[in-house]
């Protein structure tokens, strides 16, 4: 196989990597705004596409494994390649979470909100730019990108502490809305750990291009 016909299968893999990102951002813009605007709709529209991130991780998988075994690529190449293999491995546990958050928004569907949504919205957006960090700083071997994630998990962990605070308030004063706001907090954590999962692919790009094993949540966290 020649040197030209990787490429262009490994160009075909970037491609199918930027789709499935963005079709992640996507899921959880919807989830959350499903679950701000009460659409149900949306929320449905959300668990059905969990389908097509489901079938997009299959496909790129087999992909990936038929590339390591017909064209035997080697160092950078290889690299890439399993990297993108993990890659998609949690981007489709991220879009587990916005599937959560959709199910929540369903759930809470009848009721009014014990307090307005401010933080959770934040926290939604956040999550987003980060998964474009992460797929962005990927795709262009770029480490400096991938460490602009460190202050934006920063971000969303100061987030989701507030989100915390101000629901256990709410619940001490008023025991009739722990039930909601038991859901709620559920809602801020998948935010949470979709941030943290974005930081894991910074740390899987900082590994591929310079072989630095760096946590960073740690750094975040410090």
């Amino acid at each position: 196989m020649s040197a030209d016909s990787l490429e262009k299968q490994l160009e075909g893999l970037k491609e199918d990597l930027l789709k499935m990102g963005t079709l992640l951002q996507e899921q959880i813009y919807n989830a959350d705004l499903a679950l701000l605007n009460k659409d149900m709709n949306l929320a449905q529209e959300v668990i059905v596409k969990e389908d097509i991130i489901d079938q997009m991780h299959s496909e790129i998988e087999k992909k990936t494994l038929l590339l390591i075994a017909l064209k035997q690529p080697m160092a950078k190449d290889l690299r890439f390649i399993a990297t993108a293999l993990r890659y998609i491995i949690d981007m489709e546990r991220m879009a587990d979470h916005a599937e959560e958050i959709a199910k929540i928004a369903i759930r809470l569907y009848d009721e009014p909100y014990m307090k307005p949504l401010i933080d959770i919205p934040k926290m939604a957006l956040i999550a987003q730019n980060m998964v474009q960090v992460a797929m962005q700083s990927f795709i262009a071997g770029d480490v400096e990108m991938a460490m602009s994630l460190v202050p934006m998990e920063k971000e969303a962990d100061l987030l989701y502490a507030q989100v915390l605070n101000d629901l256990v308030e709410y619940m001490k004063r008023d025991p009739n809305t722990v039930a909601q706001g038991t859901s709620l907090l559920l809602a801020a954590g998948h935010l949470e750990r979709i941030a943290d999962r974005a930081t894991n692919l910074g740390e899987m790009v900082i590994y591929m291009i310079e072989g630095r094993r760096l946590d960073l949540n740690v750094i975040a966290r410090s």
